[in-house]
């Protein structure tokens, strides 16, 4: 089986089994073992499983060899807690030298922002998606504070109604401006219109957002969901990197409405979350890249009265439609806060300089589970907005206890059972 080097002898040796005989080469040059040339078929016994079948100097050099190594990795393993602890002391240290002087500097800001909170009164202000919603109420708020506005969105009656509204409640000026924020062509007419019409540009309000309910196992056509990001994610690119250089002129703002499914998973929402979670990550980023030149603040609504929140969504078949069923289904008992309240909140955080606004405040408790227990909100999720298999898409756990007596007089606005919403 193995060959045999010159000079090797082979001897048989019995075994101490009665019924098991072994062979054992015995070789003389013993100057192969100690220079480790030593052939294996030299070294070993065939078909031996027992290291021990070996010549006697080279027994000796495996044991040598297994107590070297043994040594080798006792020794990592103490290198390897002691820097884990050098580590462990280090970030302790770090924390305890860095963290009290950022909350003295957070602190300090917050209170200066409350105290001299940015005078919007006479600058411009561009928001998208301000037909309807949390948009349209944005802007009722700007115009409280005497803000002309350039308003943006597809529809162009509805648009020119919240105009009317805002230049009734304060607002100097308003441009309307008719565009699908998906199309790059699109934003940069209306950008240029506002450089144009006003001469300047100071808040940019990136709110335009539909929504979608399916299982993503369930999508017919995943093209048919390119609208869904091109509108979530890319109609807050196209008009941000074309504000850019006139907001720097003025030091201005970019208001970034994004949504808690940024944060948190939530079922059946599976392109929703991965354009939320797409625009959050990129107003990080810019904000560190641009530095202090623009301000950004990041707006993370949680389940707040809008036209997504009265059932507008986008089918697995790539259809806008209202079905307040499919609403029911996935937001169930979970309180929907005023779209006036939200918006006032809003505005008066961004005016304060504040980087990132959550609304409503208790939605921070389900961000600290998503970092701490991300098994628990997930299990939470499935239970709550994802059906059986075979089952209606309605039949959730969700839908059963907003249905229950007074939960939905209790969580969801009047408005949210209204008849009267748009689905184009």
């Amino acid at each position: 089986m193995f060959g045999r080097p010159p000079g090797v002898i082979a001897s048989p040796r019995v075994s101490s089994s009665p019924n098991r005989t072994s062979h054992h080469f015995v070789t003389p040059h013993k100057r192969w073992c100690r220079q480790g040339t030593v052939p294996t078929a030299a070294r070993c016994v065939p078909n031996s499983p027992s290291p021990r079948a070996r010549c006697c100097c080279c027994r000796r050099g495996c044991i040598i060899d297994r107590r070297r190594r043994r040594a080798t990795v006792r020794a990592m393993t103490v290198f390897s807690r002691l820097a884990g602890a050098a580590l462990q002391v280090s970030l302790t240290a770090l924390l305890a030298a860095v963290v009290p002087p950022y909350y003295v500097y957070k602190l300090t800001t917050y209170l200066l922002g409350a105290v001299f909170p940015e005078d919007v009164a006479g600058k411009v202000v561009l928001i998208t998606g301000a037909s309807a919603g949390i948009g349209e109420h944005l802007a009722y708020e700007y115009a409280k504070r005497g803000a002309y506005l350039a308003l943006v969105a597809r529809r162009e009656v509805s648009l020119r109604e919240v105009g009317d509204r805002a230049l009734a409640l304060g607002s100097p000026g308003v441009l309307v401006s008719p565009a699908d924020v998906s199309k790059a062509e699109d934003c940069e007419k209306f950008v240029d219109d506002t450089i144009r019409y006003f001469g300047r540009l100071d808040h940019l309000v990136n709110n335009a957002s539909i929504w979608q309910v399916c299982k993503f196992e369930e999508v017919e056509d995943v093209n048919h969901f390119r609208t869904l990001m091109d509108i979530n994610f890319w109609g807050h690119v196209y008009p941000t990197r074309l504000a850019i250089p006139h907001l720097k002129k003025t030091n201005g703002r970019i208001v970034g409405v994004t949504s808690n499914s940024s944060y948190i998973f939530i079922g059946r929402n599976t392109f929703y979350n991965a354009s939320k979670a797409a625009a959050l990550n990129f107003y990080d980023t810019l904000r560190m890249e641009l530095g202090g030149d623009i301000r950004i603040t990041e707006v993370v609504p949680g389940v707040v009265e809008s036209e997504i929140t009265k059932g507008k969504i986008l089918t697995k078949e790539g259809e806008m439609k209202v079905d307040q069923d499919e609403r029911d289904a996935i937001l169930g008992p979970t309180p929907v806060e005023r779209v006036g309240d939200f918006a006032r909140t809003v505005v008066r955080d961004v005016c304060r300089g504040a980087r990132y606004v959550f609304e409503p405040r208790w939605y921070m408790g389900v961000y600290l589970l998503r970092v701490c227990l991300p098994e628990v909100l997930a299990w939470n999720s499935r239970l709550l907005t994802v059906h059986r298999a075979g089952a209606s898409s309605t039949d959730t756990l969700g839908k059963w206890l907003v249905e229950l007596p007074g939960v939905r007089r209790a969580a969801q606005p009047p408005s949210l059972r209204s008849p009267e919403i748009k689905d184009e």
